[in-house]
């Protein structure tokens, strides 16, 4: 256990961008400059932060999603930038900057049957559950963490599925 709550912050944003999602929460030690890390924009409507803490992390929607980022890299999907903030002012807003972003990334997230708001919110949901999980190792980690926006259920499933979050962070 101790090595993978070892991942680090920064590795989960890289994740995130070659999904083409935006990298929502960061450790300063993340290699690109952005505003103080949150699991979510605080300016979206509060919908949808429950929206963000209500999505659970499923064998299959996280099968999907791992799939989805296998092939985002074998085909060449390059990183994508932070979402511009001033433009977020709903998940749907940031699902579509990431969409817009590439125009591979929409028919990739169709493919594995998501629509880009599932796709966005199973980002957040993930990131949030492993910044949550290192976080219990590393404290220093829990400043960077929205906890009203973790579900306890996908720490559980974070934690339970350790060689899969593991193989996924690590580009497999």
């Amino acid at each position: 256990m101790a090595a993978f709550v070892r991942v680090s912050v920064a590795r989960v944003a890289v994740m995130m961008l070659a999904l083409g999602a935006a990298p929502l929460a960061q450790a300063q030690s993340a290699p690109a400059p952005v505003a103080p890390a949150q699991a979510s924009p605080p300016s979206l409507p509060q919908a949808d932060k429950q929206q963000i803490k209500q999505y659970k992390l499923t064998d299959d929607n996280f099968g999907r999603l791992a799939a989805a980022t296998r092939e985002a890299k074998a085909t060449g999907i390059p990183p994508q930038a932070a979402p511009d903030a001033s433009k977020v002012r709903s998940l749907d807003d940031l699902a579509n900057q990431a969409m817009a972003a590439d125009p591979r990334i929409p028919v990739l997230v169709k493919k594995y049957g998501f629509t880009p708001r599932e796709f966005m919110l199973a980002n957040i949901a993930l990131m949030n559950a492993i910044m949550a999980v290192q976080a219990r190792s590393d404290p220093s980690l829990s400043k960077n963490l929205n906890q009203t926006w973790v579900n306890a259920d996908n720490i559980r499933f974070v934690e339970g599925h350790q060689a899969e979050v593991q193989a996924l962070l690590h580009g497999q």
